[in-house]
């Protein structure tokens, strides 16, 4: 496999990686977040090593600021995502509006965090997809059923105490990476009918 990129990413790493940080943020591992978030925005984005560094600082420290419950900061939390969008737009690796793609990442965050219903999360996750990955809603379905499911489970793992050897992690894991599959599947049928 050549170069990893937005476009020609390994699912099974990204998925790995995202699943990592998935548990560092429920447990408040910031450190093992960061790490995690490292390899995840190494692995999705194929920037250079300084860029991807910065990229993980930036996704951590949103997350970081996102994470208070009442209390969270949306507004910085959306900051420190346009940061990171831009380090991905000066790599050339997608093309977007930054401050688009942050109010979109952290609206699925309050999707996720406001409303159980799935229709919403599902619609606010296929919007983030399909603006940053210049794509249809549509083609983006498969994948963000995937992360939803992904999602509900780790919500239970959450509600069952937060034990790294709860086989609901393993199902996270399995559901993360099932949606990175039919993400790299969504982008490359885009990238082939240019």
């Amino acid at each position: 496999m050549g170069a990893s990129g937005p476009r020609t990413f390994d699912p099974v790493v990204v998925g790995n990686r995202e699943a990592d940080a998935w548990a560092a943020y429920y447990l408040h591992e910031w450190r093992h977040f960061l790490v995690a978030s490292v390899g995840l925005v190494g692995a999705a984005f194929g920037m250079t090593p300084h860029r991807t560094l910065l990229g993980a600082w930036y996704v951590l420290r949103a997350n970081q600021v996102w994470a208070p419950y009442p209390d969270n900061q949306p507004d910085a939390a959306r900051a420190y995502m346009r940061r990171f969008y831009e380090l991905v737009v000066r790599s050339g690796c997608l093309f977007m509006d930054p401050a688009r793609a942050a109010a979109l990442e952290v609206e699925w965050w309050r999707v996720h965090r406001d409303s159980g219903a799935n229709g919403a999360l599902e619609d606010a996750m296929a919007d983030l997809y399909a603006y940053v990955y210049d794509g249809s809603a549509e083609a983006v379905r498969p994948a963000v059923a995937k992360r939803v499911e992904a999602m509900d489970l780790s919500d239970r793992w959450v509600q069952a105490g937060r034990k790294r050897d709860d086989p609901l992690l393993a199902g996270v894991r399995r559901a993360l990476v099932a949606s990175h599959a039919a993400l790299r599947q969504a982008v490359e049928i885009r990238r082939d009918r240019r």
